[in-house]
């Protein structure tokens, strides 16, 4: 329904029916939807002469669509009583430029409702079903839908069941999802009162997907831990020997730790009423999330497989809990009412922070994938911030559109702004991880409508440069294969959710999969390379190649000791630099907030909404709030780049130069040692700052670009509370400020239940709005400013804390090089001739096991490139 086409005579007509003086954008669909109601109800009521009680008690009925807090309501009786004063609903032209705009399926929805009220009272008039009849030829309603029609509330049998069919899909709650929540009850109340939609024979069971490669993959990934777990007993025997470093077993320990909980996290994104909860129980083959006609996601909900079917709940204070399958779904959604506007609901709930969903039988899940439903991304700006920090742990994104209204200027805005995150904010070249699933394929009746559909999407995704790599658009219909799927019969909506799931298995195993294999192998191998050279050192020292002189002895006990030093400096200097950056960036934060009320006041003079002031004052208020949180959090963000960065950057920089500074003396102390000894401590140390600090001592790589920075990036600093541009999102959700239900709540109370703007000037009842806006919004963020402020405090700390540990692991390692070549001589020491000969048949047997282990591991890489 285009509403911005209506014509001035039309526009004087619904100016008529309300008793409002309007102006274009006051004229949404409800507004003209109801006007248009009304109007054929009441010509239903009046066609036969009476006014039954029943009929008046129906009218009266319906009305109850509206939501009880709805402005609407107020509209209900100034048109009933224009509509019967004037006789509109015999005026056939009127009725016809009312319904200029309307598409086939809400033209559909109008005359169900006249059917109804027809049979309000037991039977359906002649004169009823001919005024219908009119009406519905006039505005070139099929008349095999209109027999229907009269056949379902005549409670007759209907032997046409592919009009029915037609019809159903025609009044499909989905259809209306991306307009008000009005006419997604509207569609609701009259889908339930028609007889059931036909269904097609079953068939064999089937399920969605046979995840063959997901299935091959874990394969790999047991069989490499298999011979991380047999390197492992290799590494410790060494160990136990006092040949080998225990440092390396506890390497190939991480490796394998990794091994076993590689997982692919699949994160549903989309604004509400998209279907994503739909989309998953389809992904997953089972009726697992809740489904509504009206949006309902309200908390992030992972899916993943268990031993046994549970569900454990876990909030934001630490607790846990595991409830049953009725709780989860009470908790996973938000209420109704929420969904529909009310105030009394309108947040997630803020104590959960997410539910976890384990199942046994999930064919998905089995195979190594977490399915994570997030809340929607529009309507409620703190719902969406909890969606955001979801993304810093996700493999792939499902994003969902929907094919009547297909990525909108706000969605577009939301896949760049993924594209962003998920890119480390690359802004030159598209990104490998999204997917962008148009939904309610089967509401395009003709192919050709589909193909249009997804030429639109394929040249916006061009244009914006979105998305890289193949099969990453895809039509679907995820309620349509649902029930194929649990009916277990086929459709082509089946086999198009059968491509999507190839092209996302695909995905995951031959580009995400190959990866972590990979790096998991490199790893290894890595770890391999440092075994044989300490076993090659230890055989030197049997043969009398390298022996350490007392002297030597000496020396490298002194550049221990001279390592421990180094380390207590370099944390003594982190932590007074930590201090210093808590200090002056609590200084800076109380300097921010001081003027916030003035930037945030100034802002909000540019908030817009295409919400009226007279229909719907509370969207317009909503509005202003939701717009409130997003410059709140752009406030946020903006004084972490620009001065909270800036203070950190100048103090780490100190931290780094230190720490390169100490690791480049351990590098040349080893160097003098190897040329010396014609030792390899370098190569060995090399190796595991290659495998732990990404590449400390290699080349001159400074610790700088080495160690995990979170400073600046696309993640910014504090990128640990969230993901890049929702670092403010973080904060908020770890203080647990609802800001939007305090304004909501606030203004509704200021005024007695509704918000009391009255028929003022429109530039003054805007002004009047956004000041309360503010007002409210800034007092409840100023009561939280100071836990906010201590999250800050503690990412400070991590990231020195993080830049330490690091740093202290490269001396711990330099130190046992050292203690393990001391002990290696140590034990040549003692040995008699038969021992230094047995140990070389050892010697012999454990590199065997670790060029076996090599071997293995290029089998395994080989056979998955395949």
């Amino acid at each position: 329904m285009d509403t911005s086409v209506i014509s001035p005579q039309t526009l004087e007509l619904i100016s008529r029916l309300t008793g409002q003086k309007l102006h274009q954008e006051d004229i949404t669909p409800p507004v003209l939807f109801l006007a248009v109601l009304i109007t054929v109800l009441l010509g239903v009521i009046h066609a036969d002469g009476t006014v039954s009680a029943e009929e008046t008690q129906r009218l009266r009925n319906l009305m109850e669509l509206i939501p009880a807090n709805h402005s609407f309501r107020q509209l209900v009786m100034p048109i009933v009583n224009c509509v019967e004063e004037q006789q509109i609903y015999k005026k056939i032209q009127e009725l016809l430029a009312l319904t200029a705009c309307f598409s086939e399926e809400e033209k559909l929805l109008l005359i169900s409702f006249g059917y109804q009220m027809s049979a309000a009272d037991g039977k359906m008039d002649d004169r009823e079903t001919g005024y219908l009849t009119l009406i519905g030829n006039r505005l070139e309603i099929d008349s095999r839908y209109l027999a229907v029609l009269s056949a379902s509330f005549n409670n007759q049998t209907i032997n046409d069941t592919a009009a029915l069919a037609e019809v159903h899909s025609l009044l499909a709650p989905a259809r209306f999802q991306s307009f008000d929540s009005l006419f997604v009850r509207a569609a609701s109340h009259i889908s339930q009162h028609l007889p059931a939609k036909p269904k097609q024979g079953k068939i064999q069971k089937h399920s969605v997907s046979s995840y063959q490669q997901l299935k091959k993959f874990q394969e790999y990934r047991q069989r490499l831990n298999d011979v991380c777990k047999k390197l492992g007993r290799t590494l410790r025997d060494g160990s136990d020997r006092n040949v080998l470093s225990p440092n390396l077993t506890a390497e190939v320990t991480k490796v394998s730790q990794r091994l076993q909980s590689q997982c692919f996290r699949v994160a549903v994104v989309g604004e509400f009423s998209k279907g994503k909860s739909t989309l998953l129980n389809a992904l997953l083959g089972e009726e697992i999330q809740p489904v509504r006609d009206i949006p309902c996601s309200g908390t992030v909900t992972v899916l993943k497989y268990g031993p046994q079917q549970r569900v454990i709940c876990k909030y934001t204070d630490g607790r846990e809990e595991e409830i049953s399958p009725e709780q989860y779904k009470d908790k996973a959604s938000i209420s109704e009412e929420a969904a529909l506007g009310s105030f009394a609901d309108e947040m997630v709930n803020s104590e959960i922070k997410e539910i976890i969903f384990e199942h046994p039988n999930l064919e998905l899940c089995t195979n190594g994938v977490e399915i994570i439903d997030t809340p929607g991304l529009n309507e409620h700006a703190e719902r969406t911030l909890v969606t955001e920090q979801v993304l810093k742990t996700t493999d792939a994104v499902i994003f969902l559109t929907h094919a009547q209204n297909v990525l909108t200027e706000k969605e577009r805005e939301l896949l760049l702004y993924l594209k962003k995150e998920l890119n480390s904010g690359k802004d030159d070249e598209g990104v490998k991880s999204i997917f962008v699933l148009v939904n309610f394929a089967d509401l395009l009746r003709r192919e050709g409508s589909r193909q249009q559909v997804k030429e639109r999407v394929e040249k916006i995704v061009k244009s914006l440069n979105l998305i890289a790599g193949e099969n990453r658009i895809h039509l679907i219909s995820a309620q349509s294969a649902l029930e194929a799927i649990l009916d277990g019969t086929e459709n082509e909506y089946v086999k198009s959710f059968q491509d999507f799931t190839k092209s996302l298995e695909q995905f995951l195993t031959k580009e995400l999969g190959a990866i972590a294999l990979n790096q998991s192998a490199a790893g290894m191998k890595q770890i391999i390379n440092t075994g044989c050279d300490e076993l090659s050192q230890y055989r030197e020292m049997l043969e009398g190649k390298l022996t350490i002189a007392q002297g030597d002895k000496a020396k490298i006990f002194e550049q221990m000791a001279e390592a421990s030093g180094r380390d207590v400096k370099m944390r003594n200097l982190a932590n007074k630099l930590r201090e210093e950056s808590v200090k002056e960036a609590t200084e800076s934060w109380n300097e921010w907030v001081k003027i916030l009320d003035d930037r945030m006041a100034t802002k909000s003079k540019e908030w817009t909404s295409v919400h009226s002031h007279i229909f719907s004052q509370n969207k317009l208020i909503r509005d202003y709030a939701n717009q409130f949180v997003w410059e709140l959090t752009q406030e946020i963000d903006d004084w972490s780049a620009k001065k909270l960065q800036f203070i950190l950057k100048q103090k780490i920089a100190i931290l780094d130069s230190k720490i390169n500074e100490e690791i480049s003396a351990i590098r040349q102390d080893f160097q003098q040692l190897d040329l010396q000894l014609s030792t390899s401590l370098v190569t060995q140390f090399n190796n595991f700052a290659a495998r732990n600090l990404g590449g400390i001592g290699i080349d001159g790589l400074d610790i700088a670009s080495s160690i995990n920075s979170d400073i600046g990036g696309a993640g910014g600093f504090l990128g640990g509370l969230g993901i890049g541009g929702a670092v403010a999102a973080a904060l908020l959700a770890f203080a647990g400020v609802g800001i939007i239900p305090v304004i909501l709540t606030g203004l509704a109370a200021a005024s007695g239940g509704s918000f009391g703007l009255g028929m003022l000037d429109v530039d003054g009842i805007h002004s009047q709005s956004k000041q309360k806006v503010c007002e409210l919004g800034l007092q409840k963020f100023k009561e939280s400013k100071e836990s906010i402020l201590e999250k800050i405090k503690e990412r400070i700390k991590a990231v020195f804390d993080e830049r330490n540990e690091a740093a202290s692991d490269a001396m711990s390692k330099a130190i046992a090089l050292w203690e393990n070549l001391l002990e290696q001589q140590e034990k040549r020491d003692r040995q008699n001739q038969a021992q230094c000969e047995a140990d070389k048949v050892w010697l012999a047997d454990k590199r065997r096991e670790l060029e076996q282990a090599q071997n293995q591991i290029e089998a395994i890489l080989n056979q998955s490139d395949r």
